[in-house]
């Protein structure tokens, strides 16, 4: 089969989604990512649209060791020549191997939005592909709105790639430019381009039909052989097509060669590096790299898996750098227990127990799927393995108002026989509470100097109870490169944080396998 190029434009199309400013470092960071993971194609950005692309093309130009850096622009506008046509001069000032030109394949485009004759728009195509082949660009040629453009007029969609063939286009690039097509139409006009031109195809689709990764296969399967599209599937509008799906799906679903095997096992790796660069959260339920794309919550699902992983999953998680997840929750079964705790006795109830006691939390508000420390704590406190590192006696805030708000925490912890009373302040009740409590235990436990909090969040459980609800508290902390997640339920927003707070390190010590600084009897279960 042969192989598809993958021509990547989240430095120009992506950006053009809301909220998304990418700096020209962002950029060159970007750039230089996607080439370690061999993509073909890297289109940098308009040249002449904006100071930041005009500074991005010199500086990345030398930093690509595979892929082809392209600038992006379109035809001569009307009562232009090529050579007097500011865009393509911009276009050859960039010194880009590959120049991306788009021009329109819609009668209702040229003659509406541009006020140029159909045989202007064609001659148009023809002479700027052939002017920027003539100063020895690689020319890629998108035939924008071309699937809605056949809609309204077959013969003259076509005659455009009749024209960009005519000039020399290297490659000729069909272009589902409002997003609204379907893999029927797709299939059936990319074949009739690929019988009618000789210049091998490619597929440009938006995924405002929520179609972009499905066009693009169609497209592919119908004789296309570059694929255009973006990182997370960043764009204007819904988005451009998803190319982080589109990879995985040439590759393991369709057999074809795209980008590079090593590359393809750190899919998940790209979409998340990306994703931080462009400063927006990852969406975890994204195909193959979201977080959610391999995480099993029903308990029958988790059964079958533990048997064959097959059962529940279409592909293995790592083939694109990611790892299989399975949730403790309510609607658990034994089999979720026993997948993390191989060693739980089910013969004599003991996985019964625990998921039953699992499930009687969450009814009280709890929420273990997102806390598997807690869930760890839970599992070995029942089985008496987990020290009592220390006991607190009595912990107090207070918040006070001066030319600034004041919160001041003070605990009392006993660890063995010493007594030990600390306080701090803090940005807050909880941030005061833990620095406080760290710096309680941290004399005799210096490891807890490692662990640092990451997230915190509240969720208000009865909301009719108004200020006198439940609410549940989730706390992240890092050590040692592990997320903890712990929780805590109580009418008392601090009780809730206390709860977790002690849960986090209470797990740190236990597994960073720390002797305790006095007796070592079990601890019982904080949230029973």
């Amino acid at each position: 089969m042969s192989r598809v190029a993958l021509y990547d434009t989240t430095l120009r199309d992506g950006t053009q989604r809301a909220g998304i400013s990418l700096s020209v470092d962002d950029k060159i960071r970007i750039a230089e990512l996607l080439d370690q993971y061999g993509f073909d194609y890297i289109e940098g950005g308009w040249p002449g649209s904006n100071p930041k692309d005009e500074a991005f093309f010199p500086l990345v130009a030398q930093r690509l060791r595979h892929a082809r850096l392209a600038a992006f622009g379109s035809t001569a506008r009307r009562g232009e020549r090529p050579e007097t046509d500011a865009n393509l001069r911009a276009l050859l000032a960039a010194e880009t191997p590959v120049a991306t030109i788009f021009g329109k394949a819609s009668p209702l485009h040229v003659t509406d939005i541009l006020g140029m004759t159909l045989a202007e728009n064609l001659a148009a195509v023809e002479a700027s592909v052939r002017y920027l082949k003539a100063h020895g660009r690689e020319v890629i040629f998108d035939a924008e709105h071309f699937f809605d453009g056949a809609r309204l007029d077959r013969r003259y969609a076509l005659d455009v790639l009749r024209a960009a063939e005519q000039g020399g286009a290297d490659w000729i690039v069909l272009c589902d430019t409002n997003g609204g097509s379907l893999p029927d139409w797709i299939r059936e006009l990319t074949e009739q381009a690929a019988a009618l031109v000789r210049v091998p195809l490619g597929v440009h689709a938006h995924d405002d039909a929520g179609l972009g990764v499905a066009n693009s296969l169609a497209a592919v399967q119908a004789g296309a052989r570059m694929v255009q599209g973006t990182v997370n599937g960043y764009g204007e509008r819904c988005g451009n097509a998803n190319l982080c799906t589109i990879w995985p799906n040439l590759v393991l679903k369709l057999g074809r060669e795209a980008g590079r095997r090593d590359g393809l096992a750190r899919l998940t790796e790209l979409a998340r590096r990306v994703a931080e660069i462009a400063n927006l959260a990852p969406d975890d339920a994204a195909p193959y790299v979201g977080q959610n794309a391999f995480t099993h919550k029903a308990g029958v699902h988790v059964g079958a898996v533990r048997k064959n992983p097959a059962a529940y999953e279409h592909v293995p998680p790592e083939t694109v750098g990611q790892t299989r997840r399975v949730l403790v929750s309510e609607l658990a079964g034994r089999s979720n227990l026993l997948y993390h705790f191989e060693d739980l006795d089910d013969a004599s109830g003991e996985a019964k127990e625990l998921t039953a006691r699992i499930k009687q939390l969450e009814a009280l508000g709890y929420q273990f799927e997102e806390a598997e420390a807690s869930v760890a704590l839970l599992v070995h406190r029942s089985r008496g393995q987990i020290p009592r590192y220390y006991e607190v006696e009595r912990f107090h805030v207070s918040s006070t108002w001066a030319d600034s708000a004041i919160t001041e925490a003070t605990v009392r912890v006993r660890v063995g026989d010493q007594a030990v009373l600390e306080v701090a302040d803090g940005d807050g009740p909880v941030h005061a509470l833990d620095l406080a409590l760290r710096r309680a235990l941290t004399r005799f436990y210096p490891v807890l100097a490692e662990v640092r909090l990451t997230d915190y969040k509240v969720r208000v459980l009865d909301g009719q109870d108004g200020t006198a609800a439940r609410v549940r508290v989730l706390v992240q902390s890092a050590f040692r490169g592990e997320d903890v997640r712990t929780v805590g339920v109580s009418r008392n927003i601090l009780q809730a944080s206390w709860q977790a707070l002690l849960d986090a390190l209470d797990y740190v010590l236990w597994k960073a396998g720390v002797v305790p600084a006095g007796r070592p009897e079990a601890v019982p279960a904080r949230n029973a």
